[in-house]
């Protein structure tokens, strides 16, 4: 069929439509014609030689089919000859039946003079054979006497069961439990010479290097005649179960060993022993050192080269004892490694030396002689790729199982408010007593993932402890915006715990600088800095290009913005606990004789006095400017205070304005970075409410509402006519006219400024 394949595939042909398409093409029908005449001769051919083929495959099968005709006809004829000649003797020989009945009797007196004799000399036997152990137990190593036992306990295992067979066939009870008796001693004796044996097969291998290959070959020997043995029973019962009345008929299929002892089979076995003894001292020392294993698995190898060097020439052929050993060693290695890795509570060092044995274990059989398609099973049934990604997830279940317990401990601290929760640096800022341990194991996980020697791998870790990171920045931030809320809800100054929650507040923010707090003239680094350092050295380059220095980045910069939000919070629980009740009257009638703003600078001093020295130098600045915003955005808002009313013509708002900022100005100027870079020109927005207030109705107004908003284009209309409503002589005519105006208005958009958030 396939020569006929290839025929249809050689002489394909395109269509005759497709080759005369025009009147022209008609000069080709020649041409054509003796192409298609050629193909068909090359067709023919090859069917013939096909036909060919098949025809001589077809009497050859007929010939062998004729032969064993033959063969079956002439083995029945010789069959029927034999019971011919076997009819014949007994017709042409008078008394055939008696003569046949004593030759019966004579056997069986043979037979029983034969039983007789050997329960005669069983006992004394027996005692012969426990000397020879005796002596053999004093020289466990040579066991000069181990052949002429084994041969003669042989001979007494045969006597007794063809004792114990011939009593059974009797149906005879009671002279079976006789027998029983009398034999019992027989059991002792073989299981010490079992004993003897089984001590030699646990010690094939140390024979053979302490150079003993006498015992080697004795113990093969007798072993050989063992399964030499089982197979003759095997093949007996085999005979008298598929022919029961021919095996009966012949007495050499009734002579002999009548059980299979099976010792071929406690060979094989004890070689499992003597290697599950040693495999089991590996496990404990693995688990103990997982970079140990190469070293610990040393015997294995050895035993090998043993067998393969000094063992094959001593052993039968047939057992083929190298192969063997390799199988047997393969399989149970396999099995240990299997059992191993199914094992979840495996930690992680001891998987990936797992993950790098198997290169190294393939090379050191490859060394003995074996490849790996030699050898049945793969050590780890190719799980190969599924096993390193369970080595990652193992690193980062640790790495977000740590976090989780940090951020726990943490939550804890804060919530219950636990006393000494937090530490204090030797400069003396707070800081949380969980940040140095959360970074100490981030670098011991990286150090641990460096050792897979595989860059893919340690990515996805990397990848993992940037998610983890980021995640305890937003629980950080979730955290402590819930505990801030409770004060800053109503009735929240009554409740307790609040310096504990500002302490944390501080530490916390701390925590986030001491993270990117890099200093190149002292070569002190921040945790960021170092945990950079850290991966850089594994990871490939283009990773760290395309993926990890962005998220360091992002990091860095989440790192720099919840610093200045725990700032943020701490000042406005300090507005919303301690100077609530102040705010309130601002811009009442009560603002004009009171100090106010004096209260809350005071109050500011007693913050900066308390928290400047347990505060990183780099957040003070951040803490100063954060209090001028609060207070101002706040200051601005009071226009909304409950009773405001600006009386143009009687009131002093203008110089209370004056003396407020003044008072404010008065306490920033301690820190004069801060003053003069930025709050002396926010708190120019004053200037701006006064000039509202101050406006005259009418297109005045409207025009200092524009020159406002062109300069703060965040400014919110809802507050601007607060502002004016505020105003005694409000006029509604005002607001519809700022409306219009800001309608009209068409300003850029830049930076926010502090105004976005005075509505």
């Amino acid at each position: 069929m396939a020569q006929g394949g290839n025929a249809d595939r050689a002489v394909a042909m395109p269509r005759l439509e497709d080759l005369l398409r025009h009147p022209e093409d008609l000069d080709k029908i020649n041409g054509l014609k003796a192409e298609y005449t050629r193909k068909k001769a090359a067709v023919d051919a090859q069917l013939r030689e096909g036909l060919r083929d098949q025809l001589a495959s077809v009497q050859r099968s007929l010939s062998a089919l004729t032969e064993g005709q033959r063969q079956v006809s002439k083995t029945r004829d010789e069959l029927q000859g034999i019971d011919r000649l076997c009819a014949e003797s007994q017709n042409s020989v008078d008394d055939f039946s008696r003569i046949d009945q004593l030759a019966k009797i004579q056997r069986n007196f043979e037979a029983t003079l034969m039983m007789k004799k050997g329960l005669e000399n069983f006992s004394s036997d027996l005692a012969e054979i426990e000397e020879l152990l005796r002596e053999d137990d004093e020289d466990l190593e040579n066991q000069p006497n181990l052949l002429r036992t084994h041969m003669r306990i042989s001979r007494l295992r045969d006597f007794r069961d063809e004792a114990m067979d011939q009593v059974r066939r009797a149906q005879d009870a009671s002279n079976e439990a006789t027998l029983e008796e009398y034999f019992q001693g027989l059991d002792a004796v073989i299981d010490w010479f079992d004993d003897h044996l089984g001590t030699l097969c646990m010690n094939l291998i140390p024979l053979v290097q302490s150079d003993n290959p006498s015992m080697v070959v004795r113990l093969a020997v007798v072993v050989a005649n063992e399964e030499k043995n089982d197979e003759t029973v095997k093949a007996l019962q085999e005979a008298q179960k598929d022919h029961q009345d021919l095996a009966g008929r012949f007495k050499s299929m009734n002579v002999g060993p009548k059980t299979v002892r099976g010792y071929k089979e406690k060979f094989i076995q004890a070689i499992e022993f003597y290697a599950q003894n040693q495999f089991e001292d590996t496990k404990e020392k693995f688990l103990d050192d997982p970079e140990g294993l190469e070293k610990s698995f040393r015997w294995f190898f050895n035993d090998l080269f043993v067998v393969q060097q000094g063992m094959q020439s001593l052993m039968p052929k047939k057992w083929k004892i190298f192969k063997t050993y390799t199988d047997i060693y393969h399989r149970m290695m396999h099995d240990f490694l299997i059992e191993m890795v199914n094992d979840p509570a495996l930690p992680a060092d001891n998987l990936l030396a797992i993950l790098h044995w198997r290169e190294k274990y393939y090379k050191k059989m490859k060394k003995l002689g074996w490849q790996a398609s030699d050898l049945e099973l793969d050590i780890l049934d190719n799980r190969e790729p599924d096993l390193i990604r369970r080595w990652q997830n193992v690193i980062i279940n640790a790495v977000e199982d740590w976090m989780d317990k940090i951020t726990e401990t943490d939550r804890k601290a804060l919530t219950e408010r636990i006393p000494d929760s937090l530490d204090t640096t030797a400069d003396g800022y707070f800081r949380t007593q969980t940040l140095p341990d959360m970074w100490r194991m981030l670098h011991e996980q990286v150090t641990v993932s460096s050792s897979s020697s595989r860059p893919d791998l340690l990515e996805g870790i990397m990848d993992a402890m940037f998610r983890v990171l980021k995640a305890r920045q937003n629980a950080w931030q979730t955290l402590l915006e819930e505990e801030c809320a409770k004060y800053k809800a109503p009735g929240g100054e009554q409740l307790d715990g609040l310096q504990l929650l500002q302490d944390w507040l501080i530490a916390v923010a701390n925590d986030q600088i001491a993270c990117i707090d890099d200093n190149d003239e002292t070569g002190q680094y921040g945790h960021l800095t170092r945990f950079r350092r850290d991966i850089e050295q594994y990871v490939d380059p283009k990773y760290m290009a395309s993926r990890a220095i962005p998220e360091i980045d992002a990091l860095r910069d989440g790192y720099v913005d919840l610093s200045t939000y725990c700032i943020s919070q701490f000042v406005n629980v300090i507005f919303a606990v301690d100077l609530q009740g102040t705010i309130r009257d601002f811009f009442t009638q009560r603002w004009y004789g009171d100090f106010a703003v004096k209260r809350i600078t005071s109050t500011f001093d007693d913050y900066m006095a308390d928290y400047s020295p347990v505060l990183h130098p780099s957040l003070t600045d951040i803490l100063v400017e954060e209090l001028s915003d609060e207070l101002l955005v706040r200051y601005l808002s009071s226009v909304r205070n409950k009773g405001v009313k600006f009386r143009r013509q009687t009131d002093p708002y203008t110089d209370k304005f004056k003396d407020d900022v003044l008072t404010v100005f008065a306490f920033f100027q301690k820190y004069p970075d801060s003053f003069a870079g930025t709050i002396k020109q926010k708190w120019r927005l004053v200037d701006w409410l006064v000039r509202l207030l101050e406006a005259e109705k009418g297109p005045a107004v409207v025009n200092v509402y524009e020159d406002f908003k062109n300069e703060y284009w965040d400014l919110q209309l809802s507050w601007v006519e607060t502002v004016l409503r505020a105003r005694d002589d409000f006029e509604r005519s005002m607001i519809t006219a700022v409306k219009t105006k800001a309608a009209e208005l068409s300003v850029e958009r830049g930076m926010e400024t502090l105004m976005s958030r005075v509505r």
